[in-house]
């Protein structure tokens, strides 16, 4: 059986091995020269200690050396995708174009039994391929996770559990999609589709609400310094803005108005603005709440997924196919 479903599958695992061998290969050369402009390491300047003059210019360095890459991995988020998609979708459609699904279900080997070792072997080599890839891309990120954090979307959908669980629900999708449109290539639009369509979703309604955001607020300092209120460089800043002594927060339309009037007056905008109470407020989630929010949305991909295999599954035993 294992025999079997290496020969049917075994063009699909290759393409994708190879080409995240020679994707690994060279995040390893690019990450390791990365990582040398941080003698002690890129933890040690992360936070508020990035702020010394020694990650300071690391920083400035890596962006300018290297912040094209890190600009380039953002679109790799679909990569999983691409993964659990192309392994998933031949998975029964195959069978189905190609008509073997009738000798395959009517020999020794019972089609429930037949269907599950697919479903486990293509489901772990999804896994594997995931994790690897993704066990990479976290090591080369270190240097800029160090600097912006894990929130990031770029960061957030590259590491951790997310990228297993993205795969899962490609591979999941188009599984299903294969068995019902009977074509592979179908299914893996399908798949695709679905994933953008849910990621959007998931990124800009469910995800910010997985946990209730902080809310800070602080006057604006009279020597008009920098910054994000109550924030650090590595949680996730949802909203900023400014709010009135009440706490009332002010329309962009109204900052303006104070604007104009601290320019007409010809004073300093931070001095007026200190002096008539206006504060600075933010809505963030703090950078200790990465690994929760990880779990929630892992969990939603990955139970998406469970139910589309479980619908493969049933269709394949009520013989509708």
């Amino acid at each position: 059986m294992t025999w079997l479903i290496w020969r049917q599958h075994r063009t699909e695992v290759c393409v994708l091995g190879l080409l995240l061998g020679v994707f690994g290969i060279a995040l390893l050369v690019l990450g390791t020269q990365a990582h040398d402009l941080f003698p002690g390491g890129p933890a040690r300047c992360a936070g508020t200690a990035g702020a010394g003059e020694t990650c300071t210019a690391a920083f400035r360095r890596l962006d300018e050396e290297y912040g094209y890459v890190e600009n380039l991995l953002a679109a790799f988020y679909l990569v999983p995708v691409v993964i659990g998609a192309f392994l998933g979708a031949p998975l029964l459609a195959r069978e189905l174009e190609d008509g073997t699904w009738q000798l395959a279900w009517t020999q020794a080997v019972p089609r429930m039994r037949w269907l599950v070792a697919k479903l486990a072997a293509l489901a772990g080599v999804t896994v594997a391929l995931t994790g690897m890839f993704t066990a990479v891309l976290t090591w080369f990120r270190q240097p800029f996770d160090a600097w912006e954090g894990r929130f990031q979307y770029d960061a957030f959908d590259l590491e951790g559990l997310v990228p297993l669980a993205y795969a899962l629900f490609a591979f999941g999708v188009a599984t299903a999609a294969g068995a019902i449109l009977r074509r592979s290539l179908p299914a893996f639009g399908v798949a695709f589709g679905a994933f953008l369509a849910a990621r959007m979703s998931v990124a800009l309604l469910a995800r910010p609400a997985y946990a209730t955001p902080l809310t800070t607020m602080e006057p604006v300092p009279a020597g008009g310094t920098k910054g994000q209120a109550g924030a650090g460089v590595a949680d996730w800043v949802i909203e900023r803005g400014y709010a009135d002594a009440a706490g009332r927060r002010l329309s962009s339309t109204e900052y303006y108005e104070l604007e104009d009037a601290a320019n007409q007056a010809g004073t300093n905008l931070s001095q007026f603005l200190h002096e008539r109470g206006i504060q600075r407020f933010g809505v963030y989630h703090p950078a200790d709440r990465f690994w929760t929010f990880q779990l929630i949305e892992a969990a939603v991909f990955v139970a998406v997924a469970a139910i589309l295999i479980g619908v493969v599954v049933w269709r394949v035993r009520r013989r509708v196919i």
